[in-house]
């Protein structure tokens, strides 16, 4: 127990936990009490723990109390780190509702209250009536007594009959409500009813004549109207900006008077409660002792026991393993690293309760699997086109040039790549460190206009120089970034400032750290050949009278043991490789050689042996660092709903998230510490669909283009949301610079999707949340909109990562390029013929050399996500699939992928090509209708239509091919899927 991730549940039974099995998890009795631990594995390998004990309205203080100590023991055993927390019935947390999703349903009975446990089968010969809340997690309560004047105007109800379920609508209850009850309908559905029974919806407020509406208020009697005035035994919620904080001395709370909550008021000798009305946290200093526990403990019961005191939750933590909620309620709380219990320590506890006779196998010690390296989980053959900002304009570079960015510049790129049933759009803006802010707003509004003139909704991010994701180099694949700008904007800055010009010289003095994960990810940065030390202080730019001010002059400070560089000046040019780097590493350098420095003769330098004439060049040795340049990890996803009105931005966590969570009318927010994706759904208000990349500018900290008090509705809102990101509430402090995507419902892409079970007809289905849950539990599936498929573009084939000798789409390789440094022939052969750059596509990059896609409409193999049977597994399997590794294939000449939407005439000459022709024969024979070049090329002006588009090449006779491809079909066919692309793309054939 609590080894591995799942949830285990104990019922109390005379003084003792007995334990659940699981088939029975989410099944409670009101007059029991229950120690439910919930075990979850965090993408660092360790183990977080939470429990929670609940507390039937029918069970005895015995009970209780027994629940309580033993939550107590556990938390001991696990080693004193788990939150706990308390849950009565009908007042459970949003966190353990969420683990037995859609709702639970206690049952009356018990064991010790000496009920008699009801029989399930008795449920479908009572009818019954239900009220559900929430609008992501269900509180369902049962409604006694069965009478019209149960019902509200407010909630939502279910009647469930003997043959028939209905679910009646209150006319003040939100479209999201109702959808979320209706899962608590389809569960009553499957649960009670075998799923064989009838489903109505009934409006409040509509006077149908319908069948199902008359049965419904059969059932009461006859129709009759509702009182006005809304029903509600629950008691409102208490405002939380009446947050106290306690100290609890001598077992009596004392209210502490402070301007602002710090943690500056905790000490780690005493014990605190946290009043935060709906909820009252228990802080536990570390070196208190065992009765001041137990007194805190007393004090909190006696705190919510009042009359007048609302229900709320209690939940008790220990100093160095506060929540992310807890550390919220504080306006200042330092960032410091999580507290840690050392395994002997857990030992020492396990020993002592075993010896008190408590079972403690398996809970001594935690599970530290490595996480696993980050995918980038997006089709890298697809089209890109980057934009330079110049001014007010943007300029379209040309293939050659698109991967070499200045960091005192901007950039717009647009990315277009085969989404399941269409082809998906991913739009960006590159900031350089050193770009100006007027240009940074060019590039805003330019990409702002960029996205208005597509016709479907783009994948949105603004992205910055050193913060990049991994999806951003895996479609650029090479990546360089020079000292400077080319921009007039930057010029006229370096300029008026009186700075000097760092812009990369062919000729001058550079260096080039070189990084990356192989050829599909590899990247040269420009960094300080020379470092300079001012006094007390560092110069961003190098001023014209820096020579007075230098105090001492560091050479060679930028070099890193865990790196290889590029180092040069003029004609000449050095390699140097850390200690600690690989051969993979110094691959990627011959690989980057060619982009940065061709037709020149390289010197090889290893750390320690290096030449007196590479150090003069840095102007002598110095000390330098080893520890490699990390991104900022990925964490565990945590999903949050946002509530946005005129004036403010509620935040609520969604708990143990799933696609359902996602609803058509709201905006969303998924944190994964390295990355930010704001979710806007179809049917979210237009004014804040227009201003969704003002949220982005504001998670960024830049100011606001056309967003201001006077002109955007939205301008609360992002005020809100600068201050959201500027706490620790989610964001654990990272930096302003993190990405940010912008996803809209339907076009989500497949980075965004690993976090969850995804099924992509549910983002494709019609209407709001309430059409869409009906729809399924009427009909039991998910009808997607009625739409044509557009054919998904045959961006190439694939080979495997693994595969070192293949080069990636980034290389720039020509005949004339080839330059002999001690390579191999083949190597030199392979650089020689890879391709000829004047004929690329300036709009495209060659294919990549890169995983497959997980979702790609090409690959007719794709991994598929593991179906969850149970709820309950809805959190781990969230957090799995962003571990669960693609699988890698290498598809050959005469094993292409299929596309999914072709035909079937079409599919019934896939593959005639290689199979119809054997070697030395005239491939004449395939089987295909002969067609002219001239009709067949895609600029073509009288264009054959009954050829399948993606293969123009197989229509071409034998003559005409070799004439235009230089070889013979066999052998166009033998070679790799991206090399034909390339081929085909030179003779305007792809």
């Amino acid at each position: 127990m609590g080894r591995v991730r799942g949830i285990n549940i104990w019922r109390i039974e005379n003084f003792a936990p007995v334990p659940v099995p699981e088939s029975s998890h989410g099944k409670f009795f009101m007059g029991d009490s229950y120690v439910i631990l919930k075990t979850t594995a965090l993408k660092s390998g360790a183990l977080h723990h939470d429990i929670h004990y609940w507390l039937g309205k029918d069970t005895s203080q015995d009970e209780a109390g027994t629940a309580a100590i033993k939550a107590i023991e556990l938390d001991a055993v696990l080693g004193g780190r788990a939150v706990q927390y308390r849950e009565v019935q009908g007042h459970e947390t949003k966190k353990f509702l969420s683990y037995f999703r859609p709702c639970i349903i206690p049952q009356k009975g018990g064991v010790a209250s000496g009920f008699k446990h009801a029989d399930v089968n008795e449920h479908e010969h009572v009818t019954r009536l239900y009220m559900c809340k929430g609008k992501h997690v269900v509180h369902v309560k049962e409604v006694v007594p069965f009478v019209r004047s149960s019902l509200n105007h407010d909630d939502i109800f279910i009647v469930d009959t003997k043959s028939k379920i209905f679910q009646f609508n209150g006319s003040n209850s939100s479209i999201q409500e109702r959808g979320k009850a209706l899962e608590v309908v389809q569960y009553i559905k499957d649960t009670y009813h075998d799923g064989k029974c009838d489903v109505a919806a009934i409006e409040d407020g509509k006077l149908m004549a319908d069948a199902d509406a008359g049965e419904f208020w059969g059932l009461f009697g006859g129709f009759a109207p509702l009182p006005r005035k809304p029903h509600s035994e629950e008691v409102s919620d208490v405002d939380s900006s009446s947050t106290k904080l306690l100290c609890v001395e001598k077992g009596k709370p004392t209210p502490i008077d402070a301007d602002s909550l710090t943690r500056d008021l905790l000490d780690t000798n005493k014990c605190y409660l946290l009043d935060c009305g709906i909820e009252v946290y228990v802080w536990i200093g570390r070196n208190t002792s065992l009765e001041e526990r137990k007194s805190a403990s007393a004090a909190v019961e006696e705190l919510i026991s009042g009359p007048d005191r609302p229900k709320c939750h209690v939940i008790r933590l220990v100093e160095g393993f506060e929540t992310v909620m807890f550390r919220s309620k504080f306006d200042v709380w330092p960032e410091t690293a999580t507290g840690a219990v050392s395994e002997a320590g857990r030992g020492k506890v396990a020993a002592l309760l075993k010896r008190q006779g408590l079972n403690v196998e398996g809970l001594t010690k935690a599970d530290t699997s490595p996480k696993e390296e980050t995918e980038a989980y997006i089709d890298c053959t697809g089209d890109l086109q980057v934009w330079h900002v110049n001014g007010e304009e943007k300029e379209l570079l040309s293939a050659s040039t698109q991967s070499k960015f200045y960091g005192g510049d901007c950039y717009i790129f647009q990315y277009a790549y085969a989404g399941v049933d269409k082809e998906e759009h991913l739009i960006g803006t590159w900031f350089g460190k050193k770009s100006v802010e007027a240009e940074r707003a060019a590039a805003i509004s330019l990409s702002r206009k960029m996205i208005e003139a597509l016709k479907s909704p783009a994948v949105q991010t603004r992205l910055y120089e050193g913060n990049e994701p991994i999806q951003f180099f895996s479609i650029f694949q090479s990546f360089i970034v020079f000292k400077g700008g080319l921009s007039t904007g930057y010029k006229n800055f370096i300029t008026e400032n009186n700075i000097d010009d760092e812009t990369y010289s062919e000729d001058g003095l550079a260096l080039f750290r070189v990084q990356g994960s192989g050829p599909e990810n590899m990247q040269a940065i420009q960094v300080d050949a020379v470092h300079i030390t001012f006094c007390n202080f560092e110069l961003v730019y190098k001023q014209k009278n820096a020579d007075s001010l230098c105090c001492s002059k560091q050479v060679g400070s930028s070099l890193n043991s865990s790196y290889c560089y590029i180092l040069h000046k003029n004609e000449t040019i050095f390699t140097w490789s850390g200690n600690l780097t690989t051969s993979d590493d110094h691959d990627l350098v011959e690989r980057l050689l060619d982009q940065i420095k061709p037709n020149l003769q390289y010197k090889p330098q290893k750390e320690g042996a290096e030449t007196e004439h590479f150090w003069s060049l840095l102007g002598g040795k110095c000390e330098r660092p080893s520890q490699k340049i990390k991104r900022q990890p990925e964490s565990d996803p945590h999903l949050f709903y946002c509530d946005i009105s005129k004036d403010s931005l509620k935040v609520t966590e969604i708990h143990n998230f799933t696609q359902d969570d996602l609803m058509t009318e709201d905006v969303y927010i998924l944190d994964c510490h390295s990355d930010i994706f704001v979710w806007i759904g179809q049917h979210v208000d237009s004014k804040i669909k227009s201003q969704a990349l003002s949220i982005a500018e504001v998670c960024k900290n830049i100011a606001l283009i056309n967003c201001s008090k006077q002109t955007s509705p939205l301008f609360p809102f992002c005020n809100s949301f600068q201050e959201f990101l500027g706490r620790d509430f989610i964001f654990k402090k990272q930096s302003r610079e993190t990405p940010v995507f912008i996803v809209a419902e339907g076009s989500e892409p497949p980075f965004f999707t690993r976090f969850f079970t995804w099924d992509s007809a549910k983002s494709a289905m019609h209407g709001n949340s309430y059409q869409r849950r009906l729809t399924i539990v009427k009909t039991g599936v998910s009808r997607a909109i009625d739409k044509p498929k557009r054919r998904t573009p045959a961006y190439g084939g694939r080979v495997s990562v693994t595969d070192k000798s293949s080069r990636s789409r980034s290389m720039s390789f020509s005949p004339d390029n080839a330059r002999a440094r001690g390579r191999s022939p083949a190597f030199t052969a392979l650089a020689a013929n890879f391709e000829n750059p004047n004929q690329r596509n300036l709009s495209t990059p060659p294919p990549a050399v890169t995983r497959l896609y997980p979702k790609s409409s090409l690959i007719a193999e794709a991994a598929k996500p593991v179906p969850r049977s149970s709820a309950i597994a809805a959190l781990t399997a969230s957090f799995e699939s962003s571990k669960e590794t693609v699988p890698s294939k290498s598809f050959s000449g005469n094993a292409r992928p299929e596309v999914n939407n072709r035909s079937s005439e079409n599919s019934s000459i896939e593959d005639p090509i290689k199979e119809g022709t054997n070697e030395g024969e005239d491939e004449d024979e395939g089987g295909l209708t002969i067609y002219p070049y001239e009709r067949l090329t895609t600029t073509s002006s009288d264009p054959v239509t009954d050829i399948d588009v993606t293969r123009r090449e197989s229509y071409l006779s034998a003559a005409e091919f070799k004439e235009k491809f230089g070889m013979k079909k066999s052998a166009f066919y033998d070679i790799p899927k991206w090399k034909q692309n390339k081929l085909k793309m030179a003779v305007q054939l792809f």
